[in-house]
């Protein structure tokens, strides 16, 4: 029998698109022989689907679910918006979800994992969707979190059917009170999340070199305007203190109530309850959040179809 290295399964990937999973089994097929894989794969119709790989995926959807103490988020993608419509895609998208809860959100993992809706790897069953669509799609990332005691809340913004969106938001709360209650709260912190975009979740969660460079900038700011050092320490600790309340999560106004940082809603919900909350993480995702989309030029497009 013959060994299939990564090496082969990395030039076989290379030479066709095709996935990883798809190419290692056309080389088992193949018993090593590069052409027979590559026919391998035309003929189940997966390098015909690869070559779409290279036109950005950017549309798509975000879902999340939640079982029990646990969460889960994915982002799958398409070209268009017109695909996100597609219930076989929607289906798809939902099912990552569950997938990513069972995998704990490993991409990889979630790819490899047996899919029982058609007895493949869930992976594959993207590949078979992007073939039978006509459109490149990427699981493109996955996370989870869970509690101990408490709660894993979560929301969907611009939903186009219940647990799928462009904006999904899970948020984790850690406390013994009143589940109901603390999942209303969690609600709307992810839906605080959602509209003000934190970057961080605690001051101590942030970056300290971006601070030393936020501080650099407010310090030749204010010597600028010829202020003494000790008004320019002043202004520069008050300008940092407005970062903080911009990019951090708990010192954020809460735009459910403004006059409240969000650390405060929670301190209120704590009292109410009876019981401490300990908010222990969060994750959102927006769509196609970080990936270039690409400039359609239709007439371009058909410009170049007439002179092949």
């Amino acid at each position: 029998m013959t060994d299939i290295t990564a090496a082969m399964v990395k030039e076989l990937r290379e030479s066709t698109g095709a996935g990883m999973l798809d190419c290692k089994k056309a080389l088992t097929e193949a018993a090593g022989d590069m052409e027979k894989a590559v026919d391998w794969l035309r003929k189940k119709g997966l390098a015909s689907a690869a070559k779409k790989a290279s036109r950005v995926a950017a549309e798509g959807l975000v879902a999340v679910t939640v079982d029990g103490n646990k969460g889960a988020i994915v982002e799958v993608n398409s070209e268009t918006d017109f695909v996100a419509k597609n219930e076989i895609f929607q289906e798809y998208v939902e099912d990552a979800a569950k997938v990513a809860l069972a995998n704990d959100g490993d991409v990889e993992a979630m790819k490899a994992a047996v899919c029982a809706k058609v007895g493949k790897p869930f992976g594959e069953r993207l590949t078979d969707l992007i073939a039978k669509i006509g459109e490149n799609m990427n699981l493109r990332r996955a996370k989870t979190l869970e509690v101990k005691d408490g709660v894993v809340a979560s929301y969907i913004h611009s939903a186009t059917r219940p647990g799928l969106g462009r904006i999904g938001v899970l948020v984790a709360l850690e406390s013994p009170a009143d589940k109901e209650k603390l999942r209303e709260l969690g609600k709307h912190i992810a839906m605080h999340i959602a509209a003000s975009n934190p970057l961080f979740h605690t001051i101590a969660d942030v970056d300290p070199a971006a601070v030393e460079h936020e501080k650099s900038i407010y310090t030749e700011q204010a010597k600028a305007s010829g202020k003494p050092e000790n008004i320019i320490e002043k202004m520069v600790e008050g300008r940092i203190r407005k970062y903080y309340d911009e990019v951090v999560l708990e010192e954020q106004a809460y735009i459910m109530d403004p006059d409240k940082k969000v650390k405060q809603i929670i301190a209120d919900a704590e009292k109410e309850l009876g019981a401490p909350i300990k908010m222990t993480g969060y994750v959102c995702f927006k769509l196609g959040e970080g990936l270039q989309k690409k400039n359609e030029d239709f007439a371009a497009e058909v410009a170049a179809q007439l002179h092949k």
